[in-house]
């Protein structure tokens, strides 16, 4: 069975925390383990796109520094991330799960190269997009007496227009780029995020992670 071994606790730590946070934001989810050398990089989806080129589609990355080299691509549950995160609370070694999953996200091909500078944006100002987007969702997928309004089509409905609207800020992104910083925990008081662009993607480097979206 292959393991990850962190460079630290922290670290391992930290992987956690981003597992759990993922699982909030979809519990029925995936998450995609590439490790080259010392170096893991773990994507989980947390917007889906729309179409054949599955537009809108939100994506989370963390990159996280291991104390031995693995070689590994794989998609795997996050419900049997956090079962062997329960099984292994603490330390620096985590076993990676034998159950592996078709995600149509994993496929995506962000680039890891060619990314152009396009501005930064004040983290604060990237959580209230967040918050206040949340609060539309859930207000408006609700009637007035608090009955859901219009089932699932509508509520995704609902999504796509909120998540895929600009932002205010200088320069404007997708609000969905916000959210996904949001709920994943990428976002410090008082940070800046860096907004880079590549073809038809866009990508957000925050404090503790990166969102990227098609």
């Amino acid at each position: 069975m292959t393991s990850l071994r962190f460079d630290d606790e922290r670290g391992y730590a930290d992987f956690a925390t981003f597992v759990r946070r993922a699982r909030t934001a979809d519990p029925d989810g995936a998450m995609r383990l590439q490790a080259v050398g010392v170096t893991l990089a773990a994507h989980v989806q947390v917007l889906p796109g729309r179409g054949l080129l599955a537009e809108g589609a939100v994506l989370g990355l963390r990159a996280s520094a291991l104390a031995e080299p693995v070689d590994l691509d794989v998609v795997v549950p996050l419900t049997a991330l956090t079962d062997r995160l329960a099984r292994h609370p603490e330390g620096v070694e985590l076993p990676v799960p034998p159950t592996v999953v078709s995600a149509p996200w994993a496929s995506l091909g962000a680039p890891r190269s060619g990314w152009e500078p396009v501005g930064e944006v004040p983290e604060d100002d990237l959580r209230e997009v967040a918050t206040a987007g949340i609060e539309e969702v859930a207000v408006g997928s609700r009637t007035a007496d608090g009955a859901a309004a219009g089932g699932a089509p509508a509520l995704a409905a609902l999504r796509q227009a909120v998540w895929s609207r600009l932002t205010r800020t200088t320069p404007p992104v997708p609000a969905g780029a916000a959210f996904g910083a949001h709920v994943l925990g990428f976002l410090a008081p008082g940070g800046t995020a860096r907004v880079l662009s590549a073809g038809r993607w866009v990508r957000l480097t925050a404090s503790s992670g990166h969102v990227l979206v098609r």
